[in-house]
Protein backbone atom coordinates (compact mmCIF):
# COMPACT_ATOMS: atom_id res chain seq x y z
CA UNK A 1 0.00 0.00 0.00
CA UNK A 2 1.21 3.51 -0.87
CA UNK A 3 0.48 4.74 2.94
CA UNK A 4 3.09 4.39 5.27
CA UNK A 5 3.34 4.45 9.03
CA UNK A 6 5.63 7.24 9.14
CA UNK A 7 3.77 9.31 6.98
CA UNK A 8 0.56 8.52 9.01
CA UNK A 9 2.61 9.92 12.39
CA UNK A 10 3.78 12.90 10.28
CA UNK A 11 0.53 13.83 9.44
CA UNK A 12 -1.13 13.39 12.49
CA UNK A 13 1.86 15.64 14.18
CA UNK A 14 1.53 18.17 11.52
CA UNK A 15 -2.10 18.73 11.99
CA UNK A 16 -1.98 18.78 16.07
CA UNK A 17 0.78 21.48 15.36
CA UNK A 18 -1.63 23.45 13.62
CA UNK A 19 -4.47 22.95 15.72
CA UNK A 20 -2.40 23.80 18.73
CA UNK A 21 -1.76 27.47 16.62
CA UNK A 22 -5.00 27.54 15.78
CA UNK A 23 -5.94 27.81 19.87
CA UNK A 24 -3.00 29.91 20.62
CA UNK A 25 -3.95 32.69 18.05
CA UNK A 26 -7.24 34.05 16.68
CA UNK A 27 -5.41 34.14 12.82
CA UNK A 28 -3.28 31.81 11.52
CA UNK A 29 -1.62 31.60 8.23
CA UNK A 30 -2.52 28.02 6.36
CA UNK A 31 -1.03 26.40 3.47
CA UNK A 32 -2.60 23.91 1.20
CA UNK A 33 -0.53 21.25 2.55
CA UNK A 34 -1.37 22.67 6.31
CA UNK A 35 -5.15 22.86 5.21
CA UNK A 36 -4.71 18.98 3.96
CA UNK A 37 -3.27 17.44 7.28
CA UNK A 38 -6.04 18.88 8.90
CA UNK A 39 -8.45 17.58 7.01
CA UNK A 40 -6.90 14.20 6.95
CA UNK A 41 -6.76 14.16 11.02
CA UNK A 42 -10.01 15.48 11.32
CA UNK A 43 -12.33 13.86 8.59
CA UNK A 44 -15.02 11.71 10.47
CA UNK A 45 -14.95 9.64 7.24
CA UNK A 46 -11.14 9.07 7.46
CA UNK A 47 -11.94 8.04 11.66
CA UNK A 48 -14.17 5.55 10.56
CA UNK A 49 -12.01 3.79 7.91
CA UNK A 50 -9.15 3.90 10.03
CA UNK A 51 -11.08 1.96 12.47
CA UNK A 52 -11.89 -0.40 9.69
CA UNK A 53 -8.28 -1.04 8.91
CA UNK A 54 -8.52 -1.82 12.83
CA UNK A 55 -11.15 -3.83 12.60
CA UNK A 56 -9.51 -5.83 9.70
CA UNK A 57 -6.28 -6.66 11.43
CA UNK A 58 -7.91 -7.89 15.06
CA UNK A 59 -9.97 -10.09 12.52
CA UNK A 60 -6.85 -11.06 10.82
CA UNK A 61 -5.05 -12.40 13.62
CA UNK A 62 -8.62 -13.86 14.89
CA UNK A 63 -8.21 -16.35 11.53
CA UNK A 64 -4.43 -17.28 12.49
CA UNK A 65 -5.89 -18.40 15.31
CA UNK A 66 -7.23 -21.12 14.05
CA UNK A 67 -4.07 -22.78 13.42
CA UNK A 68 -3.33 -23.02 16.96
CA UNK A 69 -4.75 -25.96 19.78
CA UNK A 70 -8.31 -24.62 21.13
CA UNK A 71 -8.31 -25.00 24.64
CA UNK A 72 -11.20 -25.14 26.55
CA UNK A 73 -13.43 -25.32 30.00
CA UNK A 74 -17.01 -26.45 30.57
CA UNK A 75 -18.42 -27.26 33.71
CA UNK A 76 -22.25 -27.46 34.77
CA UNK A 77 -24.09 -28.08 37.90
CA UNK A 78 -27.44 -29.75 38.41
CA UNK A 79 -29.95 -31.05 40.93
CA UNK A 80 -32.11 -33.55 40.49
CA UNK A 81 -35.20 -34.00 42.79
CA UNK A 82 -35.29 -38.09 42.86
CA UNK A 83 -32.67 -40.47 43.84
CA UNK A 84 -31.65 -43.28 41.63
CA UNK A 85 -32.23 -46.72 42.24
CA UNK A 86 -31.66 -49.57 40.30
CA UNK A 87 -33.53 -52.46 42.14
CA UNK A 88 -37.40 -51.47 42.94
CA UNK A 89 -37.12 -53.67 46.01
CA UNK A 90 -34.58 -56.21 47.88
CA UNK A 91 -33.74 -59.34 45.57
CA UNK A 92 -32.79 -62.60 46.03
CA UNK A 93 -30.56 -64.16 43.99
CA UNK A 94 -29.98 -67.86 43.81
CA UNK A 95 -26.82 -69.61 44.76
CA UNK A 96 -24.74 -72.16 42.77
CA UNK A 97 -22.87 -74.94 44.69
CA UNK A 98 -19.94 -76.97 42.65
CA UNK A 99 -20.98 -80.87 41.96
CA UNK A 100 -17.76 -82.37 42.13
CA UNK A 101 -19.46 -85.44 40.07
CA UNK A 102 -20.12 -82.94 36.93
CA UNK A 103 -17.66 -80.53 37.33
CA UNK A 104 -19.67 -77.33 36.98
CA UNK A 105 -21.49 -75.14 39.18
CA UNK A 106 -25.27 -75.96 39.95
CA UNK A 107 -27.94 -74.45 41.34
CA UNK A 108 -29.13 -75.72 44.62
CA UNK A 109 -32.79 -76.32 44.18
CA UNK A 110 -35.09 -77.07 47.25
CA UNK A 111 -36.79 -80.82 46.90
CA UNK A 112 -39.90 -82.29 48.54
CA UNK A 113 -38.33 -84.17 51.90
CA UNK A 114 -41.08 -86.84 50.73
CA UNK A 115 -40.77 -87.60 47.51
CA UNK A 116 -37.35 -85.75 46.69
CA UNK A 117 -39.02 -83.98 43.97
CA UNK A 118 -37.61 -80.33 42.97
CA UNK A 119 -40.22 -77.96 44.25
CA UNK A 120 -41.86 -75.42 41.76
CA UNK A 121 -43.03 -72.19 42.35
CA UNK A 122 -47.04 -71.41 41.13
CA UNK A 123 -45.48 -69.69 38.10
CA UNK A 124 -43.62 -73.09 37.28
CA UNK A 125 -40.07 -72.12 38.19
CA UNK A 126 -37.83 -73.99 40.34
CA UNK A 127 -37.40 -72.92 43.99
CA UNK A 128 -33.93 -72.27 45.16
CA UNK A 129 -33.12 -74.00 48.01
CA UNK A 130 -30.46 -70.86 49.29
CA UNK A 131 -30.86 -67.34 48.02
CA UNK A 132 -28.18 -64.30 48.55
CA UNK A 133 -30.03 -61.21 49.33
CA UNK A 134 -29.57 -58.05 47.41
CA UNK A 135 -30.98 -55.42 49.40
CA UNK A 136 -32.41 -52.57 47.78
CA UNK A 137 -30.88 -49.61 49.76
CA UNK A 138 -26.99 -51.18 48.40
CA UNK A 139 -27.80 -49.85 44.77
CA UNK A 140 -29.72 -46.67 45.24
CA UNK A 141 -27.40 -43.88 44.48
CA UNK A 142 -27.80 -40.26 45.84
CA UNK A 143 -27.73 -37.95 42.64
CA UNK A 144 -29.28 -34.93 44.16
CA UNK A 145 -26.37 -32.60 43.34
CA UNK A 146 -24.29 -33.23 40.55
CA UNK A 147 -21.08 -31.63 39.36
CA UNK A 148 -19.30 -31.88 36.20
CA UNK A 149 -16.29 -30.24 34.63
CA UNK A 150 -14.06 -30.97 31.27
CA UNK A 151 -10.83 -29.55 30.19
CA UNK A 152 -10.88 -29.81 26.38
CA UNK A 153 -8.08 -29.00 23.66
CA UNK A 154 -8.26 -29.51 19.99
CA UNK A 155 -6.25 -28.86 17.45
CA UNK A 156 -7.02 -28.56 13.68
CA UNK A 157 -5.30 -30.70 11.52
CA UNK A 158 -6.65 -30.71 8.08
CA UNK A 159 -9.75 -28.49 7.53
CA UNK A 160 -9.62 -29.21 3.29
CA UNK A 161 -7.89 -25.74 3.58
CA UNK A 162 -10.72 -23.50 4.91
CA UNK A 163 -8.29 -22.15 7.85
CA UNK A 164 -5.56 -21.42 4.86
CA UNK A 165 -8.14 -20.00 2.63
CA UNK A 166 -9.77 -17.94 5.74
CA UNK A 167 -6.16 -16.43 6.65
CA UNK A 168 -6.00 -15.24 2.90
CA UNK A 169 -9.03 -13.34 2.92
CA UNK A 170 -8.86 -11.53 5.91
CA UNK A 171 -5.40 -10.68 4.87
CA UNK A 172 -6.72 -9.32 1.77
CA UNK A 173 -9.27 -7.72 3.75
CA UNK A 174 -7.43 -5.58 5.56
CA UNK A 175 -5.09 -4.53 2.56
CA UNK A 176 -8.66 -3.51 1.16
CA UNK A 177 -9.57 -1.54 3.96
CA UNK A 178 -6.26 0.49 3.74
CA UNK A 179 -7.49 0.63 -0.02
CA UNK A 180 -10.41 2.07 0.86
CA UNK A 181 -9.29 4.41 3.31
CA UNK A 182 -6.41 5.71 0.48
CA UNK A 183 -9.55 6.36 -1.55
CA UNK A 184 -11.53 7.91 0.58
CA UNK A 185 -8.77 10.17 1.57
CA UNK A 186 -8.02 11.51 -1.91
CA UNK A 187 -11.59 12.38 -2.25
CA UNK A 188 -10.94 14.37 1.18
CA UNK A 189 -7.72 16.17 -0.83
CA UNK A 190 -9.44 17.08 -3.48
CA UNK A 191 -12.30 18.52 -1.43
CA UNK A 192 -9.95 20.77 0.49
CA UNK A 193 -7.78 21.96 -2.83
CA UNK A 194 -11.15 22.47 -4.03
CA UNK A 195 -12.56 24.95 -1.01
CA UNK A 196 -8.98 26.04 -0.89
CA UNK A 197 -8.23 27.88 -4.33
CA UNK A 198 -12.22 28.84 -4.48
CA UNK A 199 -10.75 31.35 -1.23
CA UNK A 200 -7.54 32.28 -3.21
CA UNK A 201 -9.98 32.89 -6.08
CA UNK A 202 -12.71 34.74 -4.35
CA UNK A 203 -9.80 36.65 -2.27
CA UNK A 204 -8.24 37.93 -5.92
CA UNK A 205 -11.93 38.58 -7.64
CA UNK A 206 -12.35 40.79 -4.11
CA UNK A 207 -8.84 42.88 -4.37
CA UNK A 208 -10.02 43.18 -7.74
CA UNK A 209 -13.80 43.95 -7.44
CA UNK A 210 -12.22 46.82 -4.76
CA UNK A 211 -9.92 48.21 -7.22
CA UNK A 212 -12.98 48.24 -9.68
CA UNK A 213 -14.83 50.45 -7.11
CA UNK A 214 -11.72 52.70 -6.92
CA UNK A 215 -11.98 53.26 -10.74
CA UNK A 216 -15.41 53.84 -11.36
CA UNK A 217 -15.10 56.21 -8.32
CA UNK A 218 -12.41 58.37 -9.54
CA UNK A 219 -14.16 58.43 -12.93
CA UNK A 220 -17.00 60.13 -11.11
CA UNK A 221 -15.57 61.91 -9.47
CA UNK A 222 -13.86 62.92 -13.22
CA UNK A 223 -17.30 63.26 -14.83
CA UNK A 224 -18.57 65.10 -11.83
CA UNK A 225 -15.80 68.11 -12.07
CA UNK A 226 -16.55 67.89 -16.51
CA UNK A 227 -20.24 68.41 -15.60
CA UNK A 228 -19.61 71.36 -13.15
CA UNK A 229 -17.12 73.03 -15.71
CA UNK A 230 -19.65 72.17 -18.58
CA UNK A 231 -17.66 69.96 -20.62
CA UNK A 232 -19.64 66.50 -19.42
CA UNK A 233 -23.61 66.01 -19.22
CA UNK A 234 -26.00 65.09 -16.73
CA UNK A 235 -26.31 62.38 -18.57
CA UNK A 236 -22.61 60.96 -18.28
CA UNK A 237 -22.45 61.92 -14.47
CA UNK A 238 -25.77 59.08 -14.06
CA UNK A 239 -23.96 56.61 -15.88
CA UNK A 240 -21.22 56.38 -14.20
CA UNK A 241 -23.17 56.59 -10.77
CA UNK A 242 -25.15 53.55 -11.57
CA UNK A 243 -21.86 51.88 -12.97
CA UNK A 244 -20.35 52.71 -9.87
CA UNK A 245 -23.75 51.39 -8.17
CA UNK A 246 -23.40 48.16 -9.41
CA UNK A 247 -20.20 47.69 -8.77
CA UNK A 248 -20.49 47.93 -5.58
CA UNK A 249 -23.32 45.51 -4.87
CA UNK A 250 -20.58 43.04 -7.11
CA UNK A 251 -18.46 43.96 -4.21
CA UNK A 252 -20.55 43.36 -1.47
CA UNK A 253 -21.52 39.87 -3.03
CA UNK A 254 -17.94 38.72 -3.33
CA UNK A 255 -17.35 39.97 0.18
CA UNK A 256 -20.18 37.81 1.62
CA UNK A 257 -18.86 34.85 -0.96
CA UNK A 258 -15.50 35.11 0.45
CA UNK A 259 -16.96 34.66 4.13
CA UNK A 260 -18.81 31.64 3.01
CA UNK A 261 -15.86 29.90 1.21
CA UNK A 262 -13.47 30.79 4.25
CA UNK A 263 -16.38 28.78 6.45
CA UNK A 264 -16.77 26.08 4.05
CA UNK A 265 -12.96 25.66 4.18
CA UNK A 266 -12.60 25.15 7.95
CA UNK A 267 -15.45 22.85 8.06
CA UNK A 268 -14.13 20.53 5.61
CA UNK A 269 -10.25 21.20 7.51
CA UNK A 270 -12.67 20.39 10.82
CA UNK A 271 -12.24 23.42 12.11
CA UNK A 272 -14.86 25.72 13.81
CA UNK A 273 -16.75 27.28 11.17
CA UNK A 274 -15.89 30.89 12.77
CA UNK A 275 -12.08 30.52 12.51
CA UNK A 276 -9.71 33.17 10.80
CA UNK A 277 -8.17 31.47 8.34
CA UNK A 278 -5.68 33.65 6.25
CA UNK A 279 -4.57 31.84 3.42
CA UNK A 280 -0.81 31.85 1.85
CA UNK A 281 -1.20 31.99 -1.50
CA UNK A 282 -4.29 34.51 -1.24
CA UNK A 283 -1.56 36.94 -0.17
CA UNK A 284 0.40 36.07 -2.82
CA UNK A 285 -1.76 35.32 -5.83
CA UNK A 286 -0.38 37.12 -8.28
CA UNK A 287 2.92 34.99 -7.97
CA UNK A 288 0.94 31.83 -7.87
CA UNK A 289 1.69 30.67 -11.20
CA UNK A 290 0.21 27.19 -12.81
CA UNK A 291 2.90 24.77 -14.11
CA UNK A 292 3.56 22.23 -16.82
CA UNK A 293 2.00 18.80 -16.72
CA UNK A 294 4.29 16.59 -15.59
CA UNK A 295 4.55 13.48 -18.04
CA UNK A 296 2.36 10.84 -17.15
CA UNK A 297 0.82 7.44 -18.40
CA UNK A 298 -2.15 5.28 -17.62
CA UNK A 299 -0.21 2.45 -16.20
CA UNK A 300 0.31 5.15 -13.48
CA UNK A 301 -3.21 4.95 -12.61
CA UNK A 302 -3.78 1.02 -13.08
CA UNK A 303 -0.25 0.81 -10.34
CA UNK A 304 -1.77 3.26 -7.97
CA UNK A 305 -5.66 3.78 -7.76
CA UNK A 306 -7.04 3.06 -4.49
CA UNK A 307 -10.72 1.73 -6.33
CA UNK A 308 -8.34 -0.61 -8.92
CA UNK A 309 -6.87 -2.38 -6.01
CA UNK A 310 -9.84 -2.51 -4.20
CA UNK A 311 -10.94 -4.72 -7.15
CA UNK A 312 -8.17 -7.11 -7.58
CA UNK A 313 -8.22 -7.35 -4.10
CA UNK A 314 -11.82 -8.05 -4.39
CA UNK A 315 -10.90 -11.06 -6.77
CA UNK A 316 -8.20 -12.05 -4.60
CA UNK A 317 -10.97 -12.77 -1.93
CA UNK A 318 -13.51 -14.03 -4.41
CA UNK A 319 -10.59 -16.53 -4.97
CA UNK A 320 -10.76 -17.96 -1.47
CA UNK A 321 -14.23 -17.79 -0.70
CA UNK A 322 -14.15 -20.00 -3.31
CA UNK A 323 -11.80 -22.49 -1.76
CA UNK A 324 -13.38 -22.01 1.31
CA UNK A 325 -16.74 -23.38 -0.39
CA UNK A 326 -14.78 -26.49 -1.98
CA UNK A 327 -13.43 -27.01 2.03
CA UNK A 328 -16.94 -28.03 2.54
CA UNK A 329 -16.47 -31.06 0.34
CA UNK A 330 -13.40 -32.42 1.39
CA UNK A 331 -12.56 -34.21 4.83
CA UNK A 332 -12.20 -32.50 8.28
CA UNK A 333 -9.88 -34.33 10.84
CA UNK A 334 -9.25 -32.89 14.12
CA UNK A 335 -6.89 -34.28 16.99
CA UNK A 336 -9.28 -33.61 20.61
CA UNK A 337 -7.62 -34.45 24.14
CA UNK A 338 -10.05 -34.24 27.01
CA UNK A 339 -9.50 -34.02 30.93
CA UNK A 340 -13.13 -35.14 32.14
CA UNK A 341 -14.22 -34.85 35.95
CA UNK A 342 -17.80 -35.27 38.06
CA UNK A 343 -19.23 -35.49 41.45
CA UNK A 344 -20.06 -38.02 42.32
CA UNK A 345 -18.09 -40.17 39.95
CA UNK A 346 -18.07 -43.81 39.21
CA UNK A 347 -14.26 -44.52 38.31
CA UNK A 348 -14.14 -46.17 41.63
CA UNK A 349 -17.61 -47.69 42.64
CA UNK A 350 -20.41 -44.76 43.45
CA UNK A 351 -18.53 -42.09 45.24
CA UNK A 352 -19.33 -38.73 45.87
CA UNK A 353 -16.32 -37.19 45.25
CA UNK A 354 -14.02 -35.42 42.46
CA UNK A 355 -12.45 -37.54 40.11
CA UNK A 356 -11.57 -37.70 36.73
CA UNK A 357 -9.54 -38.94 33.53
CA UNK A 358 -7.68 -37.76 30.44
CA UNK A 359 -9.29 -38.86 27.20
CA UNK A 360 -7.64 -38.79 23.72
CA UNK A 361 -8.65 -39.52 20.55
CA UNK A 362 -9.30 -38.16 16.03
CA UNK A 363 -12.72 -36.62 15.19
CA UNK A 364 -12.29 -37.36 11.38
CA UNK A 365 -15.74 -35.68 9.00
CA UNK A 366 -16.22 -36.98 5.65
CA UNK A 367 -18.99 -35.57 3.97
CA UNK A 368 -21.15 -38.10 1.55
CA UNK A 369 -23.84 -36.59 -0.13
CA UNK A 370 -25.58 -33.21 0.67
CA UNK A 371 -27.87 -32.71 -2.63
CA UNK A 372 -25.37 -30.46 -4.23
CA UNK A 373 -25.56 -28.19 -1.84
CA UNK A 374 -21.57 -27.79 -1.17
CA UNK A 375 -21.42 -28.26 -4.83
CA UNK A 376 -23.61 -25.42 -5.67
CA UNK A 377 -22.18 -23.22 -2.55
CA UNK A 378 -18.71 -23.50 -5.06
CA UNK A 379 -20.21 -22.90 -8.15
CA UNK A 380 -22.12 -20.22 -6.46
CA UNK A 381 -18.34 -18.28 -5.64
CA UNK A 382 -16.75 -19.56 -8.64
CA UNK A 383 -19.46 -16.51 -10.44
CA UNK A 384 -18.34 -14.26 -8.29
CA UNK A 385 -15.12 -14.16 -8.58
CA UNK A 386 -15.60 -14.18 -12.59
CA UNK A 387 -18.11 -10.69 -11.69
CA UNK A 388 -14.92 -9.56 -9.72
CA UNK A 389 -12.60 -9.85 -13.01
CA UNK A 390 -15.40 -8.44 -15.20
CA UNK A 391 -15.67 -5.63 -12.82
CA UNK A 392 -12.27 -5.01 -13.05
CA UNK A 393 -11.81 -4.97 -16.66
CA UNK A 394 -15.27 -2.36 -16.80
CA UNK A 395 -13.42 -0.18 -14.06
CA UNK A 396 -9.20 0.16 -15.99
CA UNK A 397 -11.32 0.93 -19.31
CA UNK A 398 -13.32 3.95 -17.41
CA UNK A 399 -10.02 4.83 -15.82
CA UNK A 400 -8.45 4.87 -18.71
CA UNK A 401 -11.12 7.37 -20.47
CA UNK A 402 -11.00 9.17 -16.84
CA UNK A 403 -7.15 9.60 -17.82
CA UNK A 404 -7.15 11.07 -20.82
CA UNK A 405 -10.20 13.62 -20.32
CA UNK A 406 -8.19 14.63 -17.50
CA UNK A 407 -4.84 15.08 -19.20
CA UNK A 408 -7.17 17.08 -22.18
CA UNK A 409 -8.63 18.69 -19.82
CA UNK A 410 -5.46 19.83 -17.86
CA UNK A 411 -3.93 21.29 -21.42
CA UNK A 412 -6.85 22.69 -22.47
CA UNK A 413 -7.08 24.74 -18.63
CA UNK A 414 -3.33 25.88 -19.14
CA UNK A 415 -3.76 26.78 -22.97
CA UNK A 416 -6.64 29.27 -21.25
CA UNK A 417 -4.70 30.59 -18.84
CA UNK A 418 -2.24 31.67 -21.05
CA UNK A 419 -4.66 33.30 -23.45
CA UNK A 420 -6.14 35.10 -20.73
CA UNK A 421 -2.56 36.10 -19.79
CA UNK A 422 -2.03 37.55 -23.03
CA UNK A 423 -6.34 39.04 -22.93
CA UNK A 424 -5.27 40.71 -20.05
CA UNK A 425 -2.28 42.48 -21.29
CA UNK A 426 -4.27 43.91 -23.79
CA UNK A 427 -6.96 44.85 -21.85
CA UNK A 428 -4.53 46.91 -19.15
CA UNK A 429 -2.87 48.16 -22.16
CA UNK A 430 -6.29 49.52 -23.48
CA UNK A 431 -7.13 51.01 -20.21
CA UNK A 432 -4.56 52.79 -19.72
CA UNK A 433 -4.71 54.56 -23.46
CA UNK A 434 -9.04 54.95 -22.58
CA UNK A 435 -7.23 56.97 -19.83
CA UNK A 436 -4.92 59.44 -21.73
CA UNK A 437 -7.69 60.01 -23.96
CA UNK A 438 -10.49 61.07 -21.26
CA UNK A 439 -8.02 63.06 -19.86
CA UNK A 440 -7.04 64.68 -23.21
CA UNK A 441 -10.93 64.91 -23.99
CA UNK A 442 -10.80 62.37 -27.10
CA UNK A 443 -12.48 59.74 -25.41
CA UNK A 444 -15.64 60.14 -23.60
CA UNK A 445 -16.65 58.35 -20.15
CA UNK A 446 -18.52 55.63 -21.67
CA UNK A 447 -15.03 54.97 -23.44
CA UNK A 448 -13.70 54.51 -20.21
CA UNK A 449 -16.31 52.43 -18.10
CA UNK A 450 -16.04 50.44 -21.37
CA UNK A 451 -12.09 49.79 -20.83
CA UNK A 452 -12.75 49.45 -17.64
CA UNK A 453 -15.39 46.53 -18.19
CA UNK A 454 -13.23 44.95 -20.38
CA UNK A 455 -10.46 45.57 -18.06
CA UNK A 456 -12.50 43.59 -15.16
CA UNK A 457 -13.56 40.95 -17.32
CA UNK A 458 -9.87 39.70 -18.70
CA UNK A 459 -8.80 40.12 -15.00
CA UNK A 460 -11.64 37.88 -13.47
CA UNK A 461 -11.19 35.18 -16.37
CA UNK A 462 -7.74 35.32 -15.67
CA UNK A 463 -8.10 34.39 -12.29
CA UNK A 464 -10.58 32.16 -12.95
CA UNK A 465 -8.14 30.32 -15.57
CA UNK A 466 -5.45 30.36 -12.92
CA UNK A 467 -7.94 28.44 -10.48
CA UNK A 468 -8.99 26.14 -12.61
CA UNK A 469 -4.95 25.11 -14.25
CA UNK A 470 -4.24 24.18 -10.07
CA UNK A 471 -7.61 22.01 -10.02
CA UNK A 472 -7.32 20.55 -13.17
CA UNK A 473 -4.01 19.09 -11.76
CA UNK A 474 -4.78 18.14 -8.52
CA UNK A 475 -8.18 16.19 -10.54
CA UNK A 476 -5.03 15.05 -13.02
CA UNK A 477 -3.24 13.83 -9.70
CA UNK A 478 -6.50 12.21 -8.16
CA UNK A 479 -7.87 10.19 -11.85
CA UNK A 480 -3.84 8.81 -11.38
CA UNK A 481 -3.92 7.77 -8.08
CA UNK A 482 -0.68 9.81 -7.23
CA UNK A 483 -2.45 12.54 -5.08
CA UNK A 484 -2.27 10.81 -1.70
Amino acid sequence: MKTNHLRKVFTFIAASCICFGVAAQSSTVFTLDSCRAMALSNNKDLMISRQRIKTARYQKKEAFAAYLPAIDFTGSYMYNQKEIAILGEDALLPVKTFDPAKGTYEFNIAKNPLTGEPIKSPDGQYVPDQVALLPKESLTYDIHNIFFGAVTLTQPVYMGGKIVAMNKITGYAEKLAEAMHNSEAENVIYAVDAAYWQVVSLKAKHELATSYVELLDSLSYSVTRLVENGIATRSDQLAVAVKLNSARVDLTKVENGLVLSRMALAQVCGLPLDSQMTLADEEVFENVSPSEIAPYDVNTAYEHRSDLQALELGIKIAGQTKNVARASMLPNLAVVGAYSFSNPNMFNGFQKKFNGAFSVGALLTIPIWHWGGNYNKYKAAESEETIMKLKLEDAKELVNLQVTQAGYRTRESLKTYQMTVSNLESAEENLRSANIGFKEGVLTSDDVMKAQTAWLKANSENVDAMIDVHLCNTYLQKVLGTLY
